[in-house]
């Protein structure tokens, strides 16, 4: 399996961090040695003194496919998820100053949570979902589909041009504003239209 994620996909995350608003999806990718295993915790890398939570809506292919169009895109997906994408934001800005890819920096062991996958079918609209953050107790990011850049359907699209998606493949949709430092002995808690999908300590 691989991991697709999508960067700049929320205007407010965009401009927090001060970046261009891209004319294409923004696309990177994560290794499988990069999921964090169920019940463990995130034990923050020693290469980094800043890693940020980035939350995000997942989705899990359910079929091979290859140059998907936009209204055939809903059949490859049956499950939705939440995630969180750890960034080593120290790291990204040094890399992305020298023009170099951001693996190191998005990639590293542990740095892809994968919560619960819930049937796409309890949703009445897709592009319609609430989801959100809590550090401690406190909504840190709160987000909806609607306000992505590029829907769920267009970016199977988009994506497909370039990488054949295979089963099991999961994509990483982008996050909203928010992002912030972890901490050891913090507690991270997503939820998807206020039902808890995942719970992960910080070390």
């Amino acid at each position: 399996m691989k991991l697709i994620c999508i960067g700049r996909n929320y205007t407010d995350h965009i401009e927090e961090l001060e970046n261009e608003k891209p004319t294409d999806p923004v696309v990177f990718m994560k290794p499988d040695t990069s999921i964090l295993l169920k019940k463990q915790p995130f034990f923050i890398p020693d290469f980094s003194d800043d890693v940020h939570h980035e939350v995000e809506i997942l989705v899990k292919i359910n079929k091979v496919g290859k140059y998907i169009d936009k209204k055939f895109a809903h059949k490859y997906y049956d499950e939705i998820g939440l995630g969180i994408d750890f960034t080593a934001r120290d790291l990204q800005s040094e890399l992305k100053g020298k023009g170099l890819p951001w693996e190191k920096a998005k990639s590293f062991d542990g740095a892809a949570v994968i919560g619960n996958w819930i049937s796409k079918n309890i949703f009445e609209n897709i592009n319609d979902i609430d989801f959100h953050l809590e550090k401690n107790g406190e909504a840190v990011q709160r987000g909806n589909t609607k306000f992505m850049l590029w829907k769920i359907d267009e970016l199977i699209e988009y994506v497909s041009k370039y990488f054949t998606l295979k089963i099991g493949d999961v994509i990483f949709t982008g996050t909203p504003a928010g992002v912030s430092a972890v901490n050891p002995n913090d507690i991270l808690v997503g939820y998807i239209n206020d039902e808890q999908n995942f719970s992960i300590k910080v070390k």
